[in-house]
């Protein structure tokens, strides 16, 4: 199981435990009109037991190496989700994924946990890239990867879909080699 994360600012990222299951549903419940604008998920979760459910999943997922995902806890409350949504270990690559709770929002606690993630990914993984994928027109979640020296490599036209829309994503990447030059 992954460790706790220390990502300044008070923030730990935590690995999800069954535990948290309620908080999480009560911050998806809270979020879910502005979190279904960008993620496909938020309708599929409705109860605690999906919640739990959900964490089941990413436990297992963690304990075979294919994706760690952990939950953000700031001023002693869980204010989002980030991680690797999924690992190759074979090709030594990953992809984050994250979401935060509208009143945590604008402090840096989501850059800070990116920042976290790449210190985790590329020292302990031993990962050699990493991307992160975002919604074209969503400029918050773009800004991150721009903020901590990814790179753009290219947009997916219509590769998810949100509802009865199907959104473009811009994907943004960084190396090892780029991450230790900063």
């Amino acid at each position: 199981m992954a460790e706790v994360l220390k990502a300044g600012r008070g923030l730990e990222l935590r690995p999800l435990n069954l535990r948290d299951a309620r908080a999480l549903f009560a911050l998806v419940e809270t979020n879910r009109e502005r979190l279904r604008r960008w993620l496909p998920w938020p309708d599929a979760n409705r109860s605690v037991l999906d919640s739990r459910a959900f964490i089941l999943r990413v436990r297992a997922q963690a304990r075979l190496g294919a994706a760690q995902s952990f939950g953000l806890w700031w001023k002693e409350r869980l204010v989002g989700i980030a991680g690797f949504v999924w690992i190759d270990s074979a090709n030594r690559s990953a992809a984050i994924g994250y979401w935060l709770d509208q009143e945590a929002e604008g402090h840096g606690l989501m850059t800070a946990s990116v920042s976290a993630l790449l210190r985790h990914g590329f020292r302990t993984l031993k990962l050699n890239r990493i991307e992160i994928r975002a919604g074209v027109r969503n400029r918050r979640s773009r800004a991150i990867p721009l903020r901590l020296g990814f790179r753009h490599e290219g947009t997916l036209r219509q590769t998810e879909r949100l509802g009865d829309r199907f959104v473009d994503h811009a994907v943004y990447g960084l190396l090892a080699s780029e991450w230790r030059a900063r």
